[in-house]
């Protein structure tokens, strides 16, 4: 008896030490575990500094957020708000080591826009239909989508990673927005950007919300199911995200697939839509990344796929599957932060940093753009 209940102890010790390693909350609803910052030997002054800087450099933007997307791509012509939009919050943040939560700040289930933040999410739903053999990315997109989208000289060259990468050049006209008229050359006019020369698909690295939006259709026609629905299934509810979240297309981005009509999604907020999401649900998101792809004893979505997205692309360092990569040598690099650090950014200040050194997931909310990379590194400064 007296061996059974010992072996029964360290059998406990033992279960302790690797939930202890691999922490994950339970689903929304229940409480988040906590650790003190003692635990984990972070310094608590510098902590404490680095949140307060964050709330201190609030995006400058309006909190109208209409007004901030008219501000903000005031120089492309013919823009439009497509899709709904919603006034926004103040900062927020999570901070997360180890899987516990160790900081947050603002109001963390205030549903907000994320923006571009949501590419990294389509990403994931590219992912999940590589992972289930639907395509590769090496494979042509005109293999797969009938219309004609990819036909042409040009457009028929395009692969699936090309898209993902941001590096197709494709050329073309979706849901009422030309590809040229997406962030234009800084020079020239309407008629240099619309008889612009095209580059080889896979040579050049152009970051595009139209595409962008053609990946997300493309999606579509492949799962020949919502992707909202997709998400849900495959990685909201196994990792027990609340049932807040939207993800919103066009008014003008409805198909019809299988006899049914269905809204093809946008990859950010640029013209309204995309993911209206809560801080706690992108730190879920985040921690699923940090722990490759696994949540508790399930594989959600494979390593092999994660390890991809995080490569960078060969016509951007600092770009992977539309994954933000701090490469050094790069614009995005931040200076004392890991180099394995790769995030998901959006307009307005919205982040979600996995920082794999530190076993840290970092989600941002309305932080000035141009601040995070400071804030960042007084949070690495924090750490032991």
């Amino acid at each position: 008896m007296k061996k059974i209940l010992t072996f029964a102890f360290l059998a406990s010790i033992f279960e302790f030490h690797l939930i202890g390693q691999n922490y994950f909350p339970p689903p929304h609803g229940f409480e988040w575990e906590k650790k003190s910052l003692e635990y984990f030997k972070i310094n608590i002054k510098k902590l404490n500094s680095a949140i307060s800087f964050a709330k201190e450099n609030e995006y400058s933007g309006s909190k109208d957020l209409r007004i901030a997307i008219i501000k903000g791509f005031e120089n492309e012509p013919y823009h439009k708000i497509l899709g709904p939009t919603k006034k926004r919050g103040g900062p927020a943040g999570i901070i997360l080591k180890e899987g516990y939560k160790i900081a947050s700040w603002g109001d963390t289930k205030r549903v907000d826009m994320t923006f571009s933040v949501t590419k990294s999410y389509l990403s994931t739903i590219a992912g999940l239909a590589v992972d289930q053999k639907l395509f590769k990315t090496d494979d042509f997109v005109s293999n797969y989508i009938w219309d004609n989208s990819f036909k042409g000289k040009h457009n028929s060259k395009i692969k699936w990673k090309y898209l993902l990468n941001q590096s197709s050049d494709w050329s073309g006209t979706l849901w009422g927005i030309h590809d040229w008229a997406d962030r234009p050359p800084k020079g020239g006019g309407i008629d240099d950007w619309k008889n612009r020369k095209l580059n080889t698909p896979g040579t050049f690295y152009k970051y595009n919300d139209v595409r962008v939006n053609l990946l997300a259709y493309c999606l579509l026609n492949v799962w020949r199911q919502p992707l909202p629905q997709v998400l849900k299934k495959f990685i909201m509810d196994p990792i027990g995200a609340s049932t807040t979240w939207r993800w919103y297309g066009y008014n003008n981005s409805w198909v019809e697939l299988d006899g049914n009509r269905m809204q093809s999604v946008s990859g950010g907020g640029h013209s309204g839509g995309g993911l209206f999401i809560n801080t706690e649900d992108h730190a879920r998101f985040g921690l699923l990344f940090l722990r490759q792809g696994k949540w508790n004893e399930r594989q959600l979505i494979s390593q092999q796929w994660i390890n991809k997205a995080t490569q960078s692309s060969p016509s951007q360092k600092s770009y992977g599957y539309m994954w933000w990569l701090n490469k050094k040598g790069t614009e995005r690099y931040w200076k004392g932060v890991p180099e394995d650090t790769y995030y998901a950014s959006g307009f307005g200040g919205n982040y979600i940093i996995i920082v794999p050194e530190k076993d840290l997931v970092v989600v941002l909310r309305w932080l000035e753009p141009t601040q995070v990379g400071v804030f960042m590194e007084k949070l690495i400064g924090a750490l032991p």
